[in-house]
């Protein structure tokens, strides 16, 4: 028996850059950037006062009914999931599938609710146990927008929530697509979403130092590869993408964006928050994936890379990139679009995936924004500091978490 070959007939998200999918790629063509000064606080007493927020997205019309009345009181997360989501399932003709059994959920979130985390935290702080909201619990877990988008469009089949910190939009797509080769489903909603530019967030990235404090330049903050990087850009949003079965959407005749080939998935042993220093496991992971769609590293067009603008990351991940790719180097180019979007976290993996398939469609490897003076110490790669027009047939898009979680998608033309 053949195994069920998986394509993605949507694709849905809010991000800084814009709250569609068209919109957020022709942001990138145009090369601007989705960041700026917080406009949602007064950020004015922290090391970090730029982010990429979600700007002007309208909720209005989201929900109906009993949904609509508890949806005041949803997270930002659950609020960009549901957005995203349709604007993917409109695409995708879901409301045409009438067997909401055999349609399944995997949205993941990295951290959650954490607004409504600090919120009740802080009625509790100042006012008593008596002012925490009855929501808090089920608000602020982080399988909730997964839960809302199945009350949504009413679907039964499998529903799960992965959570591995920045890898986990790509291991929400990965489960989705086991899930339909084992035939559990012949549709899945997959992707991310993350509500973190809060006080919080900030507060606790910046004491870790991983945060850029380039706060007199935030759209050039986030320098990928860059040799004066300083951290990466925290922002916000969600992605999602549906994945259906090959023969499942060809019958129906929905569109047919790209095939899911395979999902790298590997862990690095290392630390809570630090790379493998050599970047064994970004190459395990990315091996794993080659292995699985059963592809050689010298049929990559394209790698949409981790790179957060990290001292340490960047080096670790290109340096697993060469070693996998070293003999076809000169062809296989490498960008990171965080440069224009920051890190959506738990969703980045989903916008990139996006960013990548849409680079695939006009073939169009999108530049490394802000890559003024490369860092000495990267192996000899292709990171183009301008769009390069060429055929993508076949790229790897990269999302590593902190706790050493590894992912790397591989989507192919159809």
């Amino acid at each position: 028996m053949h195994a069920r070959r998986v394509v993605i007939t949507g694709m849905g998200t809010v991000n800084p850059l814009a709250n569609s999918v068209s919109g957020t790629w022709e942001a990138v063509l145009a090369g601007r950037s989705g960041i700026g000064p917080i406009t949602r606080f007064d950020a004015s007493h922290l090391s970090t006062q730029f982010a990429g927020e979600v700007r002007d997205l309208d909720t209005s019309s989201l929900f109906d009914g009993e949904l609509a009345k508890k949806s005041k009181r949803f997270d930002n997360f659950c609020l960009y999931a549901a957005a995203a989501t349709r604007e993917a399932a409109e695409q995708a003709g879901l409301a045409e599938l009438s067997n909401r059994d055999r349609i399944g959920i995997s949205v993941g979130s990295g951290i959650g609710g954490i607004a409504v985390q600090h919120d009740n935290s802080v009625a509790l702080a100042t006012k008593g146990p008596r002012r925490v909201s009855p929501y808090y619990v089920p608000l602020s877990i982080g399988n909730m927008a997964s839960g809302i988008v199945s009350m949504m469009y009413g679907i039964r089949g499998p529903n799960l929530s992965p959570q591995t910190a920045c890898a986990t939009a790509n291991h929400s797509v990965a489960m989705a697509q086991l899930i339909i080769r084992a035939n559990m489903a012949d549709v899945m909603i997959a992707g991310g979403a993350e509500g973190t530019v809060t006080e919080l967030s900030l507060a606790g990235f910046g004491n870790m130092h991983a945060l850029s404090t380039r706060n007199d330049s935030p759209e050039t903050a986030s320098r990928p590869y860059d040799k004066d990087r300083d951290g990466f850009v925290l922002s916000e949003g969600s992605a999602v993408l549906i994945l259906e079965e090959y023969e499942h959407a060809k019958r129906r005749g929905a569109p047919i964006l790209a095939e899911v080939l395979a999902c790298g998935m590997s862990g690095d042993a290392y630390d809570f928050v630090a790379p493998d220093p050599e970047g064994a496991g970004a190459r395990l992971s990315m091996k794993m994936a080659l292995e699985q769609a059963e592809r050689n590293a010298a049929d990559l067009d394209y790698i949409n890379t981790h790179g957060t603008s990290t001292p340490m990351g960047d080096v670790a991940e290109v340096q697993g990139i060469y070693s996998l790719i070293e003999n076809s180097a000169d062809h296989t180019h490498v960008s990171s679009t965080k440069s224009y979007h920051g890190h959506v976290l738990g969703a980045t993996a989903g916008v990139e995936a996006i960013i990548t398939i849409c680079a695939m469609r006009d073939g169009v490897v999108p530049a490394n924004r802000n890559l003024f003076n490369p860092d000495p110490e990267l192996p000899p790669v292709q990171l183009p500091t301008e769009h390069i027009e060429k055929p993508i047939r076949l790229a790897l898009s990269n999302s590593f978490g902190f706790g050493g979680h590894n992912s790397s998608l591989i989507l192919a033309a159809v």
